[in-house]
């Protein structure tokens, strides 16, 4: 069997390190870029090198943006006084979809998980406890994963941040058990915001 030209291959390799990606996958996204007509794949090299030069995280909450604050931050129609924990930036995307949320929003970066050496210095819980402690804010909604990090994460947030004055929720529950937020769809988001409820 003939081999694949070096760079060819070595598309195919960078290709694979993308999650969800399996080598087949990657040789055969490899060999669709080859037979691209040279100005669509320019487009393409030139689209990844500025989202990675241009999008940075928001300086408040963590969330992507191009600016700072990022839109969301800084748009005065939203209520300040509620922060929406999330694990990760790609969360807040998913809440925004629903429109069930009009507050603000806190990316985490991670949760807790002592096996893979992940503790409390690793996430951005200093930078909420700042937040609160700047005052103005009254709830916090723990929006993590429902699987077994997730909830050590949430309930450790709880005891750290009780001393703080604010209401601790939690999403209702409706999202699937063990399962991150990326999974579920709008409407499911939207419910669960709604039906938050008092941490336990």
């Amino acid at each position: 069997m003939t081999e694949l030209p070096p760079p060819v291959q070595a598309l195919a390799l960078a290709l694979k390190s993308l999650p969800g990606i399996g080598p087949r996958s990657a040789e055969r996204l490899a060999l669709h870029v080859l037979q691209m007509e040279p100005g669509r794949v320019r487009a393409l090299a030139e689209a990844l090198v500025a989202v990675r030069d241009r999008v940075m995280a928001c300086e408040r909450c963590g969330g992507l943006t191009e600016i700072q604050p990022c839109r969301i931050c800084g748009d005065g129609r939203r209520d300040p006084s509620v922060i929406c924990v999330v694990e990760r930036a790609t969360d807040i995307l998913n809440f925004e979809k629903s429109g069930a949320f009009r507050g603000g929003y806190h990316v985490l970066g991670g949760k807790l998980s002592p096996l893979e050496g992940v503790g409390p210095e690793d996430l951005r819980i200093g930078m909420l406890e700042a937040r609160i402690a700047a005052g103005g804010v009254r709830e916090v909604v723990m929006a993590l994963s429902g699987d077994v990090e997730g909830d050590a994460t949430s309930h450790y947030l709880r005891q750290r941040l009780s001393g703080h004055g604010v209401r601790i929720t939690r999403l209702a529950q409706g999202l699937p058990a063990g399962a991150g937020l990326e999974y579920a769809d709008e409407l499911t988001l939207s419910r669960a915001m709604e039906g938050r409820r008092e941490f336990p």
